[in-house]
C-alpha cells in the first residue's frame, strides 16, 4: 500500500487526499486477508465476489483460500468518485442462490464504504446458505457493517489498480 500526494508510477496525477493501491499491494493484501480467514479457522465452501469492484478481490481469495467454487452477485451503487444511487440495485445476471444451501460462503468487495451494498449481498447470500461471512480489502469508517475480515481502514477514497484509468477507447 502507498499513499500517492501527487503522481503514480503511470503518471496519472491524483489529489492527495487518495488512498492507491498497486497490483503489487493489491498481492499482498490478497495473502494477508487470506490469512485472516485461515486463522479464523473458518472455512467457506465457495466465495460470491460483489461485482465489479470485488471480481479481482474474489477470484484472488478464492485462489488464496484454495476454495473452487466462486460466484457474482452484480450490484450498482456508486455512480462516480463519492457519487451514488439513493439504494444499491442487484443487476442481472443473478446469482444462483439454490447452489448456495447448506455452504458456507465468503462475500468478497473490494470497500465498505457506506456499507451499504456488504449489508444487501450478505443479507440476500446469508439467506440461502449455512453462514455469510465478509471480507474487503478496505473499511470505511462510516460503514453500517463491520466485515468479518478486512484489511485496511481508511477514511479516503480509494484508487484501485483496475479503475485508476479511464477505460480504453479506440484510437
Amino acid at each position: 500500500m502507498q499513499r500517492v500526494t501527487s503522481e503514480t508510477a503511470e503518471g496519472q496525477v491524483l489529489p492527495s487526499d487518495r488512498e492507491v493501491l498497486t497490483y503489487g499491494g493489491f498481492g499482498i493484501a490478497v495473502r494477508e486477508l487470506a490469512q485472516q480467514v485461515v486463522d479464523s479457522g473458518w472455512v467457506p465452501d465457495v466465495v460470491v465476489a460483489v461485482a465489479r469492484g470485488g471480481l479481482p478481490l474474489g477470484g484472488a481469495l478464492a485462489y488464496a483460500l484454495g476454495t473452487k467454487a466462486v460466484g457474482t452477485l452484480n450490484v450498482e451503487f456508486y455512480t462516480g468518485v463519492d457519487e451514488r444511487l439513493d439504494d444499491p440495485v442487484v443487476l442481472p445476471p443473478l446469482l444462483d442462490t439454490d447452489a448456495l444451501r447448506g455452504l458456507r460462503a465468503l462475500v468478497a468487495d473490494d470497500v465498505a464504504d457506506t456499507g451499504e451494498t456488504l449489508a444487501l449481498v450478505r443479507r440476500l447470500v446469508g439467506e440461502h446458505c449455512e453462514e455469510a461471512r465478509t471480507a474487503v480489502l478496505y473499511t470505511k469508517p462510516r460503514s453500517v457493517v463491520a466485515p468479518d475480515y478486512t484489511w485496511r481502514a481508511t477514511d479516503r477514497w480509494i484508487t484501485f489498480p483496475w479503475s485508476a484509468q479511464d477505460p480504453v477507447v479506440p484510437r
